[in-house]
């Protein structure tokens, strides 16, 4: 059933929550709370002042901090300055915000410290905003139309470098009010834990779904296997919410034993192995509700129900208002139920297109349908699996690499003359990176080192688990890599 009373403005849905949930909490983190009534008010200051300083409709507002309640106040804030909130990691290198400020070209960094000395870096003079700030009064407008852009979120691309994707009210609430409230029967009562980064959709819209139902979400700065296990056994979590890493380590851990007051449990960003689906609801007692979104689409294209059936492997069933085809990739033309091909979508929760690249929107978005460069298939009953990547990006722990973000990195190395990057699967990360390079002549770099180098120039997550030293990267006429012949692939679930 669509819950269409949450699809209005942020706005109105802020001033509901508090109206009808006041003081309950809303959000939590590890260095404090506020309440549904304290988010309507702070929401509206921190909205007033970004008017104040200078940003106007239309304009956008960067955010650089890290996973917590400021982050999410932030994010309305924004919206209710009829601004667009565009957001990067926390955990971004000097080189990522550079090129976030280059691209976006924000009117306002809001952010911390750390942040403001990697902002003050990159020297381009844009103001900021530091969370703690004395406020300045300023008017609220609050009255952005849905169909305007209101989100900025970045996601990496096949270019290597990421593509900043334009999302709307109604694109994420028509999510939330489509998929998660009625798939995953949200109340007042809930309680989510959300160990996830909120620069990504899945977990932003997995929060406003709890706040439109007038839950509360407990954000965690960053994922630790005994912080989730300790928050999952007080009690209090009614639903946890992960990658299909999350889960994985959980269960090496040991810690993960039928925590009281869960009931479920959801996974995204990533394929979910079934064997491993099967072992957290064995361990912890609950569904595994597994979802498959994109940025692109505001998250989630498909799910399963809760206890219910689906053939072993799906992520489910579209949700009302979801159009799903899958085609040739070559020809667009649609494949037969079960036939593997390029999945398509169609939705209310589609992107208005990719900021500042209108080839690349014009490729992606065709006739209002988004090619997702996903290889899927779709049975008669319109259950989905997805089978693979048409593109070459390596998902690791439900974050997205481009093979050519760390080849660009690696082939600097004094050492190195020719190097190609390709996906291993792996049991917990679900896939990791593997890096191959080629020396110079008279030169013996040492897989170590090449480690250290990639280390030193990428987020923790980007660095290859491996690296080895080879003859020669094999490639086609063209110059492409055949990255299938440098990590031919083993099942996941032999690892499991």
């Amino acid at each position: 059933m669509l819950h269409a009373e949450v699809i209005r403005p942020v706005p109105d849905l802020i001033r509901a929550g508090a109206a009808a949930h006041g003081d309950r909490t809303a959000l939590s983190d590890r260095a404090g709370s506020t309440t549904h009534a304290r988010l309507a008010e702070r929401t509206a200051r921190l909205a007033g002042h970004l008017r104040a300083l200078g940003a106007t409709d239309g304009d956008v507002v960067l955010l650089l901090l890290p996973t917590g309640v400021p982050l999410v106040e932030a994010y309305l804030a924004v919206v209710r300055a009829h601004a667009v909130a565009a957001c990067i990691a926390a955990v971004s290198t000097a080189d990522d915000v550079a090129f976030a400020l280059a691209d976006c070209r924000p009117r306002l960094v809001v952010t911390d410290a750390e942040g403001a000395a990697l902002v003050a870096a990159a020297g381009t003079g844009v103001p900021v905003v530091r969370v703690g700030d004395p406020l300045q009064p300023g008017p609220v407008p609050d009255t952005l139309p849905l169909d305007d852009p209101a989100f900025l979120l970045y996601t990496s691309g096949t270019t290597g470098r990421p593509k900043g994707v334009l999302l709307t009210q109604r694109s994420l609430l028509w999510v939330a009010a489509a998929a998660w409230l009625p798939f995953l029967g949200l109340t007042a009562a809930d309680h989510l834990l959300v160990p996830l980064p909120l620069s990504h959709s899945y977990p932003l819209d997995l929060t406003l779904a709890a706040l439109a139902a007038g839950g509360r979400v407990h954000l965690q700065e960053r994922f630790s296997t005994a912080e989730t296990a300790r928050l999952l056994h007080a009690g209090e979590v009614t639903v946890l919410v992960g990658v299909p890493t999350t889960f994985a380590y959980l269960l090496e851990s040991g810690a993960s034993t039928r925590p009281a007051g869960l009931r479920l449990c959801v996974s995204a960003g990533a394929l979910l192995p079934p064997a491993l689906k099967a072992r957290v609801e064995e361990r912890l007692g609950v569904p595994l509700v597994d979802a498959y979104g994109a940025t692109e689409t505001s998250t989630a294209v498909a799910l399963t129900t809760p206890g219910g059936a689906s053939p072993a492997g799906s992520c489910g069933l579209p949700p009302p208002g979801v159009a799903c085809r899958v085609v040739d990739p070559a020809t667009g033309a649609d494949l037969p139920p079960g036939a593997e091909g390029e999945l398509i979508v169609r939705s209310p929760g589609v992107m208005l297109g990719y900021h500042d690249r209108p080839a690349e929107t014009a490729t992606a978005l065709r006739g209002g349908w988004y090619r997702t460069g996903d290889l899927a298939r779709q049975d008669r009953n319109a259950f989905l699996t997805i089978t693979g990547r048409v593109k070459d990006i390596i998902v690791r722990g439900g974050e997205n690499i481009a093979p050519a973000e760390i080849e660009r990195v690696v082939i600097e190395h004094p050492d190195v003359a020719d190097c190609a990057v390709a996906g291993r699967p792996d049991r917990l990360l679900g896939e990791v990176p593997v890096l191959y390079a080629v020396a110079r002549t008279g030169r013996t770099p040492q897989p170590g080192d090449l480690l250290a180098w990639c280390h030193d120039r990428l987020p923790r997550f980007k660095v290859p688990a491996e690296a080895h030293v080879v003859e020669a990267i094999p490639r086609t006429a063209s110059g492409k890599v055949r990255r299938h012949l440098l990590a031919p692939p083993t099942p996941i679930e032999e690892h499991l």
